[in-house]
């Protein structure tokens, strides 16, 4: 990336595309490991652990609360960095949300369990969660543009995708590490074996710093500074401006947000508290489930730029999301491994390939000088409710209807047409807006 004598500003080389590709890949890997692995065991061990309640599903119930402490910290973080990343890059943005997000996790592999401080247990554990609900609220939005602002011409919603493959690589590395240290028996496994995939989070970091400190500042950030310098106060801009798309963006991910934890968190719990599915059983189920993800994700969003018509590529995938979950229950209370992992993959086609194209999509409608406020407001704040709740209210349905699936299956209906609706409505915003890459 670089300025000419004349104040323009160049094109980014293949070099640079492909790096800023690479890096919101893995450090989005690395981020969304660390928030996977905190919902994983949030579902198999923090209740035990940190709380005190005789009763499993008040335990988990606490479990699952710290854990959505960590959405309603994310559009903080979201309006914390979106600041920073409009005002004075997006790379320095991303570099101090992957430095907390490792930070705070690996300080969670070393906490102190109730039984031998009490309640300090559970308060340090909110203030972590706390704090990589801060990072990851900061990460989404600026991972995506600088895989999208260094693609070449007409390829933004592919390259947009890498920044995507981190949430199903993460997954992946989460359940990999689980599933290794739930073969100790559950003596060890209590503790200290559920420790190590949260220290592991340091390495990663050391990995992540490597590759995201190699990658050149975003060229549409650059062409901003260039033309006049970003905005004052960009947060205020985007909420006194444009506050309806943002509205409209947050809706729009509903699904995506949420269906990762209806999906995958929750659907531990449900498997192997109210269905008796062993707990390594889900796991591997969930893994598969993750790698179909990860193998659709570039694929949904090439398809996407080959029909070059997304919006009606996006509410395709969500017909199918509002259809899908009936088999993937239906499949799941069969206890066969085979079929559980059917129905898993029938679920994962449309949630894959929504996810792969809907940041592209949504980040479209804002103009560069304020686009990392405005998708990753919209973003965080979705994910504050759809993602931090959603296990929560699954858990409530499953505990109502005695682990009947059929109101958890229309719960997951509901999630993707609400998102049906919103990605409808927001394609008038996008038509308005002129050069993607140049804002």
């Amino acid at each position: 990336m670089a300025i000419t004598t004349a104040g323009s500003v160049a094109e980014p080389g293949k070099n640079q595309s492909a790096r800023a590709a690479l890096a919101a890949f893995v450090g989005t890997t690395i981020e969304w490991y660390d928030f996977f692995i905190y919902g994983t065991a949030a579902a198999l061990v923090f209740g035990p652990l940190f709380f005190t309640a005789e009763s499993p599903y008040i335990a988990t119930l606490s479990a699952f609360g710290t854990f959505a402490v960590g959405f309603l910290a994310r559009p903080l973080g979201g309006l914390i960095f979106g600041h920073l990343g409009d005002r004075f890059g997006r790379k320095r943005a991303l570099v101090a949300t992957l430095v907390m997000m490792g930070i705070a996790t690996s300080c969670i592999g070393l906490l102190p369990t109730y039984a031998s401080v009490g309640l300090w247990a559970p308060v340090m554990l909110v203030v972590l969660r706390l704090i990589q609900g801060l990072a990851v609220g900061g990460e989404w939005g600026g991972a995506v543009l600088m895989a999208a602002e260094h693609a070449p011409a007409g390829r933004n919603t592919f390259f947009a995708s890498f920044a995507q493959l981190g949430s199903p690589a993460g997954q992946i590395l989460s359940l990999l590490a689980f599933r290794l240290a739930g073969l100790l028996d559950k003596e060890s496994f209590l503790a200290w074996g559920w420790r190590v995939p949260f220290l592991v989070s340091i390495l990663l970091l050391g990995v992540g710093l490597a590759i995201r400190l190699g990658v050149a500042e975003s060229p549409a950030f650059e062409k901003t500074r260039a033309a006049g310098g970003p905005p004052p106060a960009p947060v205020r801009e985007v909420l006194t401006t444009h506050l309806k798309p943002v509205l409209l963006a947050a809706g729009a991910n509903t699904f995506a947000i949420a269906s990762v934890y209806l999906f995958n968190t929750f659907m531990i719990a449900f498997t192997t508290q109210y269905l008796g599915i062993a707990r390594a059983t889900i796991l591997d189920a969930l893994l598969i489930g993750a790698v179909v993800q990860l193998v659709m994700t570039p694929v949904g969003a090439r398809i996407a730029e080959l029909i070059r018509n997304e919006r009606l590529f996006l509410q395709g995938t969500l017909i199918w999301a509002m259809l899908a979950p009936y088999p993937l229950f239906w499949l799941v209370e069969t206890k066969s491994v085979l079929l559980i992992v059917l129905g898993l993959a029938l679920n994962v086609i449309g949630s894959a390939t929504f996810y792969a194209v809907i940041a592209g999509y949504l980040a479209g409608a804002f103009p560069a000088r304020v686009r990392y406020s405005a998708i990753s407001i919209a973003y965080q704040f979705c994910g504050a409710l759809a993602g931090g709740l959603t296990p929560i209210v699954g858990t409530v349905l499953a505990e109502r209807f005695q682990g009947h699936w059929w109101p958890i299956a229309v719960f997951g209906t509901v999630l993707a047409g609400v998102s049906f609706v919103c990605v409808t409505l927001i394609g008038g915003y996008r038509a308005r807006q002129r050069g993607f890459l140049d804002g």
